[in-house]
Formats: structure tokens, sequence, C-alpha cells
């Protein structure tokens, strides 16, 4: 088991931040690797189940760990096959702007092919 940790800093108020965060249908407006999610739910909340769609089509199963609206944090569990992930997120208060950060626990393969495109989506999510 490895971990990644990814942090990235911008003027989007941090409010607007978690808002997007804990939206689904937010998801793929800052996170271009995701093209849907299929949940039942217009905000996560712990035991939220659903998938998230790739652009290439590749469905990821995903259950929300917890969510704690007062610190800015969730934990969710990420299923794609064998693959298993499971992704930490903070949002924090800096001046001029938030600060997210993202740590990544699961295997080292798939922690490097999904590092790019997460950092990208969290530079995108924090820019607003």
């Amino acid at each position: 088991m490895a971990v990644l940790t990814l942090r990235a800093e911008g003027p989007a108020r941090p409010e607007d931040v978690w808002l997007r965060y804990v939206t689904p249908a937010c998801w793929p407006s800052w996170s271009p690797q995701i093209r849907a999610v299929r949940v039942d739910a217009e905000r996560i909340a712990a035991g939220t189940r659903g998938e998230v769609v790739s652009l290439f089509g590749v469905t990821a199963a995903f259950t929300v760990e917890s969510v704690d609206d007062e610190r800015w944090h969730w934990v969710w569990r990420v299923r794609l096959g064998p693959v298993r992930l499971r992704l930490y997120h903070e949002v924090r208060r800096r001046p001029g702007g938030s600060a997210t950060t993202l740590r990544i626990e699961g295997p080292a393969a798939a922690l490097a092919a999904y590092a790019g495109p997460a950092r990208w989506a969290l530079g995108r999510l924090v820019r607003g």
C-alpha cells in the first residue's frame, strides 16, 4: 500500500470549494477526468454509494465513509475492478482564497497513474 498527498491553493472561497466537493453533480465541472456521477443523492453523506464514470467510459464504484461539514473534510473509498483506493479530502481557508489537500492510499501503480489528473482537478477546484 502506497500513499500520495497532493495540495493546491487558489482564489476560490473555501465555502465554494467545499460545496463543489460535497455536490456530486459538480464533480465533472472541476474534475475533467470525470464524465458523469451516478448517485441518488444531491449531497454526499456518510454511506452515500454511487459510481463515477471516466472520460473513457470506465466506471468506478464508490462509498463515502465520512463527511465533516465543520472541518471541511471527507473520506471515500473507490473500487475499479481489483484496485481499491481510499481518498481523504480537506479544504482550508487561506488568505485570498482556499487550499485543498488530497491524500490517496492504494497500489503504487494506481497512484502514479492518477496523480496527474488529480493534480489538475485540484487546481481547477480551488481556481473557482
